[in-house]
């Protein structure tokens, strides 16, 4: 039977199942938000004359639900309007709808036998064949379907997400002893195509493979910090990035998450074990027993192991001391292996320079480690049947640099075994046998493919990456660059697709790239298809390289930065005008320059989780790589709205002109691929693929399907600028904003240049004027910019603070 998931249904309408139906919506998916019936009525409610039996009452939970999703931040869906998608009902008067989807996802509360009553509900409605799963974070899934039919159980499964859903790359599937192959084959395929996820398949073990590793991690953390006597803040200094995991460390990520939540999956573990070791490490801390009572759960109840509190000076942020269940302020941390740690370079050096110091804080930070190490290899064939889904969870769940056996590696197996011996401790069987075979890793380089040890038959097996994702390092490792510089590299990608990667510090634009940006035009118009433009780099590019900038506008080499800006006028507008299609493939931030590379591409196939937007006013600056020639030019493609207004006897695009002026002179940034489109950064035609990993495979078979349809070049265009009554009208919004003291006098000046710009150049309204028109008065205008005081210390600023100045 061949699956597809047109319509869903979400029950349980808390935090996380709004959530799971608002990642849906954003992937288009209508869905159906279902919760109970609230049994009394809010006063507001009373106060409107509702009653028990309004609809508006009977589904207040799951409208409540939507209506959170679009005041929270980070935002959970792409953009607003996909809450249109979400139908909100309730468990008493409209079930019957699940007969119309082909996906159910349960997300009511963690009591068994809450689950397996709504479940019998739903095996009665369903049609056969829809998929039903379960997103628990540890109760057993063939628990849940025990008394209900073949069919129901050969189609029922765990999906856990981690939460937020939009944000967090982990999706673990929990096959039950009866969920046929194919369905998990089937929700395996459809979480990394179209909900965008990593994918790890795990066995059906008390919370599963991240939480059960994550948590036992963090109660070996307190269980060690108690018995060492260390604080808080000295434990969050200790286990951020020194330790490959995120910079919230600790205690931090713990109030992000909640002190309920992380109890309440631990204590699913210590229900379930039998080792009176490992009940012991999940037991919870008579302090944080306490706290649990004091309801100092976190961030949601805005003090738990950190409280924000305000002062003379200003806010100060106070760390709970766990003796005295006081707050004190932060102290600062010192140890001796920390500070040399930190000077070792990347994460993992600085994490093996730690373990390898001689004080409380490195004896802290190896005990915790070798605990966590120790943990998830005893696990491996109980959890998960190998040992890149252990890594792939403990990276895309929670957010570390490296998996457990990705660390035993990277700190050298051999003397993390002796170590472990010499303190008299036991080495896991996949250790020994590792050993055994007279291997020093877990992983090994092969053909440009990395490999895994299996446990099972003490060989290598290809480590997995998914249908249709092309990463960049195996090419690289065959021979594939055509051409390369310390900026970028052109890449053979296969089927005759060249792919121009951007490899330079946070891909700033400089020289080196507008010069792989000439080449590779050039010989993808001589010798391939079609090119993508992407990377896997933490962003696209950050734009132009500003220290650069910075340096040449305090030297006065005003000409040399005529030349530089010049050039790149010229890379954008080869790139526009390729003889071949170009497609960029943006992800993280695609700003600036990294935004203009975009614009000038035949099309884009963005990630998700691209940040896009023409940010130069921020460092006191204007777009003058082509971006505010092209959004100018864009809004010639659109028809002109019906509110247009004739200036001077000519039909004008002014509404749309206005909003080209508003994403430039207010730096709008889009916080998704879906709202670049909105803003008219993307084009509607473009594409967003919501796997990041996914997208220069994606836009690869675009180049391909733009090929096979006769891939027409572009031919340079004049449009009629609206002139000096556009200009008016704009520079007049500019002042009212500048009167009212909501920009201040810096900020009115580089608008009135963007309106000079966008306008035409104070032509009379319909003048034609071409693109090289608008890329000199770009130009003009960022060059002048640069000779303005309050522009470089803008920009000095940034470079300093990495924070806009407002001046």
């Amino acid at each position: 039977m061949k699956h597809s998931i047109n319509k869903a249904a979400v029950l349980g309408a808390g935090v996380m199942g709004a959530a799971i139906a608002g990642h849906l919506a954003n992937v288009g998916i209508p869905t159906y938000l279902l919760d109970i019936v609230p049994n009394q009525l809010t006063p507001d409610e009373e106060k409107k004359g509702l009653t028990l039996e309004s609809p508006l009452v009977r589904n207040r939970f799951a409208t409540s639900g939507i209506q959170q999703l679009l005041n929270s931040k980070p935002a959970p869906l792409y953009v607003p309007e996909n809450a249109a998608l979400l139908t909100p009902g309730n468990f008493a008067d409209n079930l019957n709808v699940l007969a119309e989807c082909d996906w159910i996802i349960e997300v009511v509360v963690e009591r068994l036998d809450i689950k397996q009553s709504l479940l019998k509900k739903v095996e009665s409605l369903r049609k056969p064949g829809t998929i039903v799963s379960s997103n628990t974070s540890g109760i057993s899934i063939n628990s849940m379907c025990v008394g209900l039919s073949q069919e129901f159980r050969q189609h029922f499964l765990g999906t856990h997400f981690f939460n937020p859903p939009r944000y967090m790359k982990l999706l673990e599937i929990i096959p039950g002893h009866d969920t046929l192959p194919e369905i998990t084959a089937y929700m395996r395929s459809f979480g990394e195509k179209v909900l965008g996820k990593g994918m790890v398949i795990c066995k059906d073990t008390p919370n599963f493979i991240a939480n059960r590793i994550g948590v036992y991690g963090m109660c070996a953390t307190i269980k060690t910090m108690v018995e060492m006597g260390l604080t808080v803040d000295e434990v969050d200094a200790l286990t951020g990035r020194v330790m490959c995991r995120p910079k919230s460390a600790s205690f931090r990520t713990l109030d992000m998450v909640g002190l309920d939540v992380m109890l309440h999956v631990a204590k699913n573990v210590y229900d379930a074990a039998t080792d009176p070791i490992e009940k012991a490490v999940f037991e919870t801390p008579a302090f944080m027993g306490r706290m649990l009572e004091n309801q100092w759960l976190g961030d949601k109840t805005r003090q738990g192991f950190y409280k924000k509190v305000k002062t003379d000076q200003g806010r100060e942020i106070l760390v709970l001391d766990y003796n005295t269940m006081e707050y004190r302020p932060k102290q600062k941390v010192k140890f001796a292996a920390l500070e040399a740690a930190k000077q070792a370079g990347k994460p993992a050096k600085q994490m093996k320079a730690l373990l390898a110091g001689k004080d409380n804080g490195a004896e802290f930070a190896w005990r915790v480690q070798r605990d966590v190490l120790l943990y998830a290899a005893n696990l491996l064939g109980e959890i998960a049947d190998d040992i890149q889904s252990i890594d792939d969870a403990m990276r895309w769940g929670f957010n570390w640099d490296l998996g457990p056996f990705e660390i035993w590696d990277a700190l050298g197996v051999p003397a993390v075994a002796d170590r472990i011996k010499a303190e008299g401790g036991k080495l896991p069987r996949v250790v020994q046998d590792l050993l055994a075979a007279g291997r020093t890793s877990f992983y090994t380089q092969q053909q440009s493919f990395r490999y895994c040890f299996n446990h099972q038959t003490k060989g290598d097996v290809q480590e997995r990456i998914p249908e249709g994702v092309i990463y960049l390092a195996p090419l690289k490792e065959q021979n594939k660059v055509i051409k390369s510089n310390s900026g970028a590299s052109l890449i053979d990608i296969g089927d005759g697709v060249c792919c121009l990667e951007f490899h330079s510090k946070a891909n700033s634009i400089g020289a080196d790239i507008a010069n792989m940006i000439n080449y590779s035009v050039k010989e993808v118009e001589q010798n391939y298809a079609g090119l993508v433009i992407g990377n896997f780099g933490q962003h696209f590019s950050v734009g132009a390289n500003l220290f650069l900038v910075l340096m040449e506008a305090e030297d006065d080499e005003f000409d040399e930065l005529d030349i530089m800006v010049a050039e790149f006028q010229k890379c954008t507008m080869r790139l526009k005008y390729c003889q071949k299609p170009v497609v960029a493939a943006p992800h993280g931030m695609a700003v600036g320059g990294g935004c203009e590379v975009c614009l000038h591409a035949h099309q884009v196939n963005a990630a998700g989780e691209t940040y896009m937007g023409l940010v130069e006013v921020g460092v006191g600056l204007v777009p003058a790589g082509g971006g505010t020639k092209e959004l100018t030019f864009r809004a010639y493609e659109l028809e002109a709205p019906k509110t247009a207004v004739a200036v001077g006897g000519t039909n004008t695009v002014q509404p749309i002109i206005n909003r080209a002026f508003e994403n430039i002179a207010m730096a709008k940034v889009a916080t998704s691929g879906v709202e670049a489109i909105k803003l008219g950064l993307m084009r509607a035609t473009d594409r967003v693929s919501p796997n990041r990993d996914r997208i220069i495979g994606d836009a690869k078979r675009l180049v391909l399907e733009m090929a096979a349809a006769g891939f027409v070049p572009l031919r340079p265009k004049k449009i009629k600028a609206t002139g000096t009554p556009g200009y008016a009208a704009l520079e007049l919004a500019v002042q009212t904003l500048l009167w009212g003291k909501q920009i201040s006098e810096h900020d009115a000046k580089i608008a009135k240049k963007v309106a000079y710009i966008v306008t035409g150049g104070g032509v009379t309204p319909g003048t034609e004027v071409t693109e090289q028109d608008l890329l000199d008065l770009e130009r003009e205008a960022f060059l002048s910019l640069l000779g303005e005081p309050k522009t470089l210390d803008r920009m000095r600023h940034m470079l300093k603070f990495n924070k806009p100045l407002r001046n």
